[in-house]
């Protein structure tokens, strides 16, 4: 075999020996760049950086052979001899360090390949130093060592890949990879020669393409990367096995026209025609059927996919439809619920239940759910807290045929009978079920199996806290109604005890003094007063009533001053001072009311005989009103920590809300109340507004005028 270099072509020849001198140099610098690197760092990628070492140049030596001998040469099969006792040294070091040894099998068929190599390589290096024993036995010898040898590796191979650490990085993986396939394609020439009684003589002159095709794989081992697994995403899978399709059909087509040419006649052009309508009825089959395309992607994701959904991809399209719905979908938080459970798990539509106020679960709304189902069917009351208990899906499929489990979930019969359905997955929010999801049937229908479960749970309990934070909301938006409805009321109750307190004073005087007509006309105005401040309140007490601010206007202070002081002056005279033409920027009955409160607060905190003072004028650009007695007091204490606190008074009977009614009121239009008071030295509270002038001025209209 030494003079195989002039059996085969000149052109195939020398292709060879470029190849074969490109992998020797190419595994030399390997070598070199591996022995330089620090040992620390190699230690830390992989558990035999040394024996790395050794294989890349054992692989070296063997493309020194192949270039000095010629691809086939039994020299050839000596190095190989030597390189495949390296590379199973690495594979021995790496895969099953001294903590971990081989099991019995394994170290069997380990000794055993070392034992072959070894007496290969003695034997062979003695044969051509000796040139005249190794004529005839050799070449037969060597090659049966090389094909134990490659199945041998092979089984090794597989086995420690299969035991291999989650922390073993892909990379040294790939090196492993690499290795089989230099056994592989050895081990299949060797079989081809064998089968056909000659060498073939293409796939031998082409092994250095196949050394020069694994040598990256000791690179890349070597460099700081791939510390993760590494997979091709699933758009860039599936297209590659079309691609790869493509090129099959190709093929076919080729090979059935050589096929039709040597057997003679119009065979070639009726082959290639017959393939061309099958194609074109494939694709078209594709392109047109849903059926077939679902069918696809299930074999596709089964087959070639450790797992069947592409979670980063199915997540981010989940939580987008979640989010933002399209059309009509738009608002409708539960029907974008069940659309993405549908899509998720590829059925074409989906059936939402919400609860009704007994508990059971009635049919309220579909996404693409065909005609036929009653929107009043429900889930009874029995179902429906099996499955809250449970948390299962359920397989309608499994029901059918009467695989219940451990428990029987009470499916209601109208379900099981519409083949459509498919899945119940219940929507699950802790322990509380707010909503269930039938799936549709699939077009290409499958069994549910763990990862479906998985992902199923997990997207209910997801969808759930998106219909939880929207009822909450809800709740919320209801609960404020009626807070606002309360803390109406509560006011409203206050001003009417300050009503009934005048008119129970009013109806006391006019027992005293009725036959004055002074005090009948001052009572007959009292009472219009009353009587209009009666049906403000219950105007105050609708809900379509606006804010204070949302009525502001230019209001003059010294008329509004003068009406309070006349609606009190049957309980107390004031003094009332009011800048000329002073005029603040409010809502009229809100200022009025504030005032009112200040001075009746004023009134029943001082003694009969002490005055009351009702004084406004404008300063630093705003109206500034002063209600002053000399009463009682308060404690520093208590004006900050209780006196604008609702329900706390210091009166007997008394609500505790004027003070804070008050100051809500003041501070809606843009206002404030200040408080200035000593135990036994009196108050005075200070209602500041916004001058209307000012308010003019920062180019806001004036309003009109009351």
């Amino acid at each position: 075999m030494a003079g195989g270099r002039a059996l085969t072509m000149p052109t195939l020849g020398a292709l060879a020996d470029i190849l074969s001198a490109l992998a020797f140099l190419g595994y030399g610098g390997v070598t070199l760049w591996l022995l330089a690197r620090p040992r620390e760092r190699m230690a830390a990628l992989m558990p035999a950086p040394r024996w790395l070492a050794i294989a890349a140049a054992a692989t070296m030596a063997w493309s020194a052979s192949l270039y000095v001998f010629a691809p086939g040469a039994s020299q050839v099969l000596v190095a190989q001899a030597l390189r495949d006792m390296a590379i199973l040294g690495w594979l021995a070091a790496t895969f099953w360090p001294k903590p971990a040894a081989m099991a019995g099998a394994q170290r069997l068929i380990f000794r055993l390949l070392v034992t072959i190599s070894g007496i290969s390589l003695v034997a062979g290096l003695i044969a051509h130093w000796r040139s005249a024993v190794a004529s005839e036995w050799l070449g037969p010898s060597l090659v049966v060592s090389t094909m134990l040898v490659a199945i041998g590796g092979l089984l090794v191979i597989d086995g420690g890949v299969r035991r291999a650490s989650a922390g073993l990085r892909t990379p040294v993986m790939a090196v492993a990879g690499g290795f089989a396939m230099l056994w592989g394609y050895e081990l299949n020439v060797q079989l081809i020669g064998a089968m056909t009684g000659r060498a073939p003589t293409t796939l031998i002159h082409l092994l250095p393409a196949v050394a020069l095709a694994i040598l990256p794989t000791f690179v890349i081992a070597a460099m700081d990367i791939g510390r993760e697994r590494m997979r091709l995403s699933r758009p860039a899978a599936v297209r590659t096995l079309i691609l790869l399709g493509a090129a099959l059909y190709l093929v076919l087509i080729g090979l059935s026209g050589a096929v039709a040419r040597q057997l003679g006649g119009d065979y070639g052009d009726l082959a290639q025609g017959v393939f061309l309508t099958l194609a074109l009825g494939a694709g078209g089959l594709l392109l047109l059927s849903a059926r077939a395309r679902a069918w696809l992607s299930v074999m596709i994701s089964k087959h070639f996919f450790e797992h069947r959904y592409d979670y980063r991809a199915e997540w981010m399209r989940f939580t987008a439809t979640l989010a933002q719905g399209d059309g009509e979908d738009d608002r409708n938080l539960h029907r974008r619920a069940a659309r993405a459970l549908a899509e998720l798990t590829g059925s074409p539509g989906a059936l939402l239940m919400l609860p009704d106020p007994l508990g059971a679960f009635r049919v309220s709304d579909h996404w693409h759910w065909p005609a036929g189902i009653d929107e009043g069917a429900e889930l009874p009351l029995r179902s429906a807290f099996m499955l809250q208990e449970t948390r299962h899906i359920v397989d309608l499929d499994a029901e059918r045929r009467g695989e219940k489990g451990e428990q029987d979930l009470a499916i209601p019969g109208w379900l099981l009978a519409d083949p459509r359905a498919w899945v119940v997955v219940p929507v699950l929010h802790f322990h509380r079920m707010i909503a269930v999801v039938v799936l549709h049937r699939p077009p290409v229908s499958r069994a549910l199996d763990w990862e479906d479960l998985d992902v199923l749970r997990i997207a209910g309990q997801q969808a759930a806290s998106y219909l939880a934070e929207s009822h909450s909301q809800a709740a919320l938006s209801e609960a404020k109604r009626f807070d606002e409805f309360n803390r109406r009321f509560a006011f409203i109750m206050h001003d009417i005890k300050n009503l009934a307190s005048q008119l129970s004073l009013l109806a006391s005087n006019a027992e005293r003094h009725a036959e004055k007509p002074a005090f009948r006309a001052d009572m007959i105005e009292t009472l219009k007063i009353s009587s209009r401040r009666l049906s403000d309140l219950l105007v105050r007490l609708s809900p379509r009533e606006r804010g204070p601010s949302a009525d502001a206007v230019r209001t003059l202070v010294e008329p509004l001053m003068r009406d309070v002081a006349a609606e009190v002056r049957t309980r107390r005279a004031l003094f009332v001072g009011c800048q000329a033409g002073l005029a603040a920027w409010g809502d009229t009955g809100s200022i009025r009311q504030v005032v009112q409160h200040l001075v009746s607060n004023a009134i029943d905190a001082s003694a009969d005989d002490t005055p009351v003072q009702l004084i406004a004028v404008a300063e630093n650009g705003r109206v500034r009103i002063d209600v002053i007695d000399q009463g009682a007091g308060m404690t520093r204490a208590f004006v900050r920590d209780e006196l604008f606190k609702p329900f706390v008074s210091t009166k007997e009977g008394g609500f505790g809300l004027g003070a804070f009614e008050a100051l809500q009121l003041a501070q809606a239009m843009g206002g404030s109340i200040e408080v200035a008071s000593e135990p036994g030295k009196g108050s005075n509270f200070t209602f500041w507004l916004p001058l209307a002038e000012a308010h003019a001025d920062a180019g806001m209209p004036a309003g009109r005028v009351a």
